[in-house]
């Protein structure tokens, strides 16, 4: 497949001893402003190292960029409305439902509230919607409604190129790379849900995992809380640690201990291994049954699946949830192909040109957390051994992204920079994130804004990008025309 190519924001013109030299300044830089994590290598909790990250900011289109920003607040409000839409929802999961144990667990909480009738109407959203460019258009990838990550880190991430092209002499350049306060937006609305409540003693509940990894970037946000409003108090937990701590109260308040939750903030449980027995599922559904703010609420955990991005994608389900003409268009416009593998013969055709042609398609499982998609030779087997299955309709299909290459070079903790003494950049490819905060209920919006971004870019011969398993690096755009 043939791709484009974009010029880098500089060319870096160094000796050895030069590039070496603004390296190891750039990785002290990094350490020293949190763009750093705990390995799962060698783990301790009392050490961190450098997050792999670009020496440079990627060249990104202003007129791509602008556009994905100008539609988030759309994005917002669609899956506001997707997630209050119960025949949408339950429609669009069937098949997902009977084929996926994780979803179904999923919707049996949501299904057991909607009935119970919700003790919260109120939600919050902090999403982030992920886009490649490919043939000059923006592509949506997905959007993540639960755990949206690294605002904190992207907010740091965009200083240090202004930093290191200051380094470099070309002060000139800063101007290009845009202002972005993704984790103090993220946190207003996490600070205006609990004002909302109305509780002066009321705490927000971080849910992590049994070990964080990603620490920098989940305590960004907690620090942030406190520095915007000393009053709030964050505690920590993971859902086994709730197992024992967590009840509801007489008129159904979540305490922990002796506090009451205000707020209710996932960066877990999306992913199955977050519930290794039934007790965190029991857990989960306390949460939900609670009159604490839930960020995200079931609802929108399911609006984000996958499944649901399809169903959104096809034919005029839009028209369902947005009323503007103009709207519905833009919307439309940065959807990539999207298919479902239901049992029709619509859908045995899309899955006879996917094992044809497998280099031209993505195939999704309804999961979270990166790492989880089947490419090329995999991909076309993966179909083969489940064409007759069930199974099947557990995943989706995607047109695959070919974005344009350019070079840069990616830092690493573990790498040194010279190991195959080569001064060249190597080619990469990223995609870009931005992140949304909605606040609202069935009835109202209450709060509704673009908040940020992030870069996030890999080696270009790289199928999966995470950044915390080192494929991936953070990055920042660098606006060119």
């Amino acid at each position: 497949m043939e791709v484009s190519q974009l010029q880098p924001c500089i060319q870096l013109q160094l000796s050895n001893e030069e590039l070496q030299d603004v390296i190891n300044k750039a990785k002290d830089w990094a350490l020293m402003h949190g763009i750093s994590f705990r390995p799962k290598k060698g783990f301790n909790k009392n050490q961190v190292q450098i997050l792999p990250f670009t020496l440079l900011p990627s060249s990104f289109p202003r007129k791509n960029f602008e556009k994905a920003k100008s539609i988030q607040v759309v994005l917002n409000e669609l899956i506001l409305k997707v997630a209050h839409n119960n025949s949408f929802l339950t429609q669009s999961l069937k098949s997902t439902i009977d084929a996926d144990p994780f979803i179904a667990k999923l919707f049996n909480i949501y299904e057991t509230v909607y009935k119970e009738g919700f003790s919260q109407t109120i939600s919050v959203g902090l999403f982030r919607s992920d886009y490649m460019l490919h043939e000059n258009q923006m592509k949506q990838v997905e959007l993540n409604t639960i755990a949206s990550s690294f605002a904190g880190v992207a907010t740091v991430t965009s200083e240090y190129h202004k930093y290191i092209l200051s380094e470099l002499g070309h002060l000139d350049k800063i101007k290009n790379i845009p202002e972005n306060n993704s984790i103090t937006g993220l946190c207003e609305g996490l600070t205006y849900a609990w004002q909302l409540y109305g509780n002066a003693e009321g705490i927000i509940l971080f849910v992590v995992e049994n070990i964080t990894y990603n620490i920098c970037d989940q305590r960004f946000h907690e620090f942030e809380i406190r520095r915007s409003n000393p009053y709030i108090k964050v505690i920590r937990r993971s859902l086994k640690d709730l197992i024992s701590e967590a009840k509801l109260g007489c008129d159904k308040e979540l305490i922990i201990g002796d506090q009451v939750v205000s707020v209710v903030y996932f960066r877990s449980g999306y992913e199955v291994e977050a519930y290794p027995t039934e007790q965190e599922w029991s857990v989960r559904l306390l949460i939900e049954r609670s009159r604490a703010i839930k960020c995200p609420s079931i609802q929108y955990h399911l609006a984000g699946s996958k499944k649901i991005q399809q169903c959104l994608a096809h034919s005029n389900a839009l028209d369902m949830f947005l009323n503007e003409n103009n709207t519905i268009k833009e919307v439309k416009e940065v959807f990539a192909g999207l298919y479902s593998l239901e049992f029709n013969e619509e859908e045995e055709i899309i899955i006879e040109k996917a094992i044809l042609e497998p280099e031209k398609y993505v195939l999704k499982p309804q999961r979270e957390g990166g790492g989880n998609n089947v490419y090329n030779k995999d991909l076309k087997q993966h179909l083969e051994s489940m064409k007759s299955s069930a199974e099947r309709t557990a995943w989706i299909l995607m047109d695959r992204l070919y974005p344009p290459v350019q070079k840069n070079y990616i830092v690493r903790a573990e790498n040194e920079p010279f190991e195959n003494h080569s001064l060249s950049f190597s080619d990469v490819v990223s995609e870009l994130g931005i992140y949304g905060v909605i606040i609202g209920d069935n009835d109202v919006i209450l709060y509704n804004k673009e908040v940020g971004h992030v870069l996030r870019t890999k080696a270009s011969n790289e199928n999966e990008g995470g950044i915390a398993a080192g494929i991936g690096a953070i990055d920042s755009p660098y606006l060119i025309n």
